[in-house]
């Protein structure tokens, strides 16, 4: 794109220098839509990329309002960047809006404006430069549509690993075990198994295991009759019930005490159960999918979760690798949020510098993709502008780069500990290509090869 400062210098020379027929030949060679406008914002020039953008003929268009012409998704409110401009004084560049051209089809674009003055430096009026990106938007779309699945995003393979399985398991009655750390996204996979499941249009009953007391979830979970305990003044079905021929998502099923184990066990083997406090035998079809952020196998082995249980769970077995483990689909869904928080703040934000940038993809994010998420909101709401800076991150996150340092101010690790802990920084921000890893260590391969194996650095696994 032309820069602004180049067509003010353009629109000056047509002051002085040029003949109105030479300018109109520069101008019109210039594939950008250029368009310039007086105090008033009528429309005072229109260069043919616009004009055949738009559909207007120079006639139709010459001494009209600006706002007729784009009929632009931000015209008459206060995110009018004509308005902006002559309110700020300042030009405003790489802004997206979507503009209506003459039969109402909508286009969207990139929009650049700058001042324009006269000889004695007097504000005259504004250009303003706009560019369709129509087949922008159109590749993201289909990339968004590649990368994702049910709202799930992600290019890393891991990932495309879950995205290919889903379907398969889906049109299975299989119970299937969620395994991954806290905000790794386990409840959209679940909610992706259902909705592309021939149970999609029965319900999708959700249970959080951790948040109830043992008789709460016994009687959550299998119903209760009437006079059952001191406060069962009605009858009451539980979510097994409710879930009858759709799905049932049990989370943090690691939680549940050894007694609804028991029960639950009977349900996967038997498909009955009796309510609480009742003796008749209920009969149901569910299908069953559990999500734990504990190591099952490991609460196996110390007694608190039982076996037959464990592996009646993990008929398929899926694991949710942490964001750490996935640095590539960072800036996915940085997309995907952005799109995401703009809609629901009225916002236009479409850019974050590189410095930002830099913190989102060296950080750890121990919370995973929900912090991840609320990151990116904090940042909205501290960004008046369409770039998301450094300064609009949380505080915290900006401490990252140091603690490095701050370990061996501290003395807390030895230095093979922190040379692994690079090692291992760099093989994730890099999805272990050891060519690149090596060239940003300043080693050879085979070096990087021999610390691998002196440190007992392993790829890890996919594991599905």
């Amino acid at each position: 794109m032309v820069s602004i400062a180049g067509f003010r210098i353009i629109i000056m020379d047509m002051i002085d220098e040029l003949k109105q027929s030479d300018a109109d030949i520069i101008l019109n060679c210039i594939t950008d839509g250029v368009i310039t406008i007086d105090l008033k914002q009528r429309v005072r020039y229109i260069n043919k990329a616009a004009r055949e953008m738009l559909g207007y003929s120079e006639e139709d268009l010459m001494g009209k309002t600006c706002d007729t012409l784009f009929q632009c998704n931000i015209c008459h409110s206060m995110e009018c960047i004509l308005k902006r401009t002559l309110n700020t004084k300042e030009a405003v560049s790489n802004f997206e809006a979507v503009i209506k051209n003459k039969t109402g089809k909508p286009i969207p674009v990139n929009i650049n404006t700058a001042l324009l003055k006269d000889k004695d430096e007097n504000l005259v009026g504004i250009v303003e430069v706009f560019r369709d990106i129509s087949l922008i938007k159109e590749l993201q779309e289909k990339l968004d549509f590649k990368y994702s699945f049910e709202n799930i995003v992600g290019k890393n393979k891991r990932m495309k690993d879950i995205f290919a399985l889903i379907p398969s398991v889906a049109h299975s009655k299989s119970t299937v075990l969620i395994e991954g750390e806290s905000g790794t996204g386990k409840e959209l996979i679940a909610n992706a198994i259902h909705i592309s499941s021939p149970r999609k249009d029965k319900p999708f009953i959700k249970v959080s295991c951790a948040a109830l007391a043992e008789g709460v979830l016994e009687s959550e979970l299998f119903g209760h009759v009437k006079g059952s305990f001191t406060s069962a003044f009605y009858e009451k079905p539980g979510r097994f019930e409710l879930a009858d021929r759709g799905t049932i998502f049990l989370d943090d099923v690691g939680d549940i005490s050894p007694y609804i184990q028991v029960k639950f066990l009977r349900v996967l083997q038997e498909e009955e159960f009796e309510r609480v406090g009742g003796t008749k035998t209920i009969k149901i079809d569910v299908r069953v999918i559990a999500a734990t952020n504990k190591n099952l196998a490991s609460e196996v082995k110390k007694g608190t979760f039982r076996e037959d249980l464990y592996y009646r769970l993990r008929v398929v077995p899926i694991y949710l690798p942490p964001l750490r483990e996935r640095k590539n689909d960072i800036p996915l869904l940085l997309n995907h949020f952005i799109g995401k928080f703009n809609k629901i703040m009225d916002k236009n934000i479409n850019n974050i510098s590189h410095k930002a940038m830099d913190i989102l993809m060296s950080y750890d994010y121990p919370g995973n993709i929900r912090e991840l998420e609320n990151i990116v909101e904090h940042a909205f709401v501290c960004c008046n502008g369409n770039t998301i800076l450094m300064e609009h991150l949380p505080k915290e996150i900006l401490q990252t780069d140091t603690d490095l340092l701050e370990k061996v101010d501290s003395r807390e690790g030895s230095l093979g500990e922190m040379e692994k802990e690079l090692i291992l920084r760099l093989l994730d921000r890099y999805e272990w290509r050891y060519k690149e890893v090596s060239e940003r260590l300043g080693i050879s391969r085979t070096t990087l090869w021999r610390k691998l194996k002196e440190l007992g650095i392993q790829k890890p696994q996919t594991v599905s």
